[in-house]
């Protein structure tokens, strides 16, 4: 099967995935009576990270700690420039109190501690569970910030949420074979555009930062276009910053863990790329926090940075 099927049929994959994702996670959600960006914030986040996980443990223990690190690395740069950027410049995104509250705190203390993790050039088994035990937490706040937030809506909401059409069975069924199909064909993607990119002979490091993260990243950002087409932003900003944070402390907890010693993190991602990846989450507190929401101008911006980084990254490194 040629390169180009193969991620023509990854793509087609994504995109019915996504759909069935968004319809059993915003159904879900209802029936619930919790808040959409709750189940964005942790099941459909986690779902759309398996392709990392696997890829992170993969590349791990087959001694390409540069590509696991770059991939996850990259992939929280196209989360919150590429996909966040584009989601906002279609349609700017109202944020939740609880979005600046906890979920932004959280999403840029993690990007620095990974950021003075990796300074001594390597991730250890210490250091991937501590970033699981944080994980823990960070999942445990979630459910309790989503729990306040049942509590605190009107009766009414609820039982508008109670009269969703279907059945409980069928959302959940929505939602798994969603997942599934989505890491199916994100893993047919990701290893078209592998085979692409190792032709032209690219560094491991650059193919985790560019090919794989942009493909890995590829359910976040079709989820993330759907849900803003059809209305479900909370369910896509879930998504998008669930998947930041648990990219960083589970999946690249796991893949430390998974791999046989301690994890290399490439000089050129430690003085470059990781770098960027704080910058990038200490850069969103003003942007979001000014008027609680972020604009088109604002989108257009992340989208732009991104671009221009790619655009250095290729031209400098690849």
């Amino acid at each position: 099967m040629s390169t180009v099927l193969v991620m023509v049929l990854g793509l087609a994959a994504l995109v019915v995935g996504a759909e069935l994702l968004v319809r059993g996670g915003s159904g879900l959600a209802a029936r619930l009576g919790v808040a959409p960006i709750t189940i964005g914030l942790t099941v459909v986040a986690l779902g759309t990270s398996m392709p990392e996980l696997a890829i992170g443990i993969d590349a791990a223990r087959s001694d390409s700690g540069g590509l696991a690190v770059g991939n996850i690395i990259g992939t929280n740069l196209v989360n919150l420039l590429l996909i966040l950027g584009l989601s906002a410049a279609i349609r700017p995104i109202a944020l939740p109190s609880r979005t600046l509250r906890f979920d932004l705190p959280v999403i840029t203390a993690v990007a620095l501690v990974v950021f003075v993790m990796g300074r001594d050039g390597t991730l250890t088994s210490v250091e991937g569970t501590v970033l699981i035990v944080l994980g823990v937490a960070y999942t445990y706040g979630v459910l309790r910030a989503g729990r306040a937030d049942a509590a605190e809506r009107p009766a009414d909401t609820a039982a508008g949420s109670a009269a969703t059409t279907g059945s409980a069975a069928r959302d959940v069924l929505s939602l798994v074979i969603g997942l599934v199909v989505i890491v199916i064909g994100a893993d047919l993607l990701v290893s078209g555009a592998i085979d692409a990119a190792a032709s032209l002979g690219v560094s491991d490091a650059v193919i985790g930062l560019t090919v794989i993260a942009i493909g890995t990243s590829a359910p976040e950002l079709v989820t993330t276009l759907l849900s803003t087409f059809r209305g479900d932003r909370d369910l896509a900003l879930g998504n998008l910053i669930g998947s930041s944070v648990y990219n960083i402390v589970f999946i690249l907890g796991v893949t430390v863990l998974a791999a046989p010693g301690a994890v290399p993190v490439p000089d050129e991602v430690l003085t470059a790329d990781l770098v960027l990846m704080a910058v990038v989450a200490l850069a969103c507190v003003p942007v979001f926090v000014t008027g609680r929401r972020i604009s088109r101008p604002e989108g257009a911006l992340f989208v732009l940075a991104y671009v221009v980084y790619l655009g250095w990254l290729i031209a400098a490194r690849a």
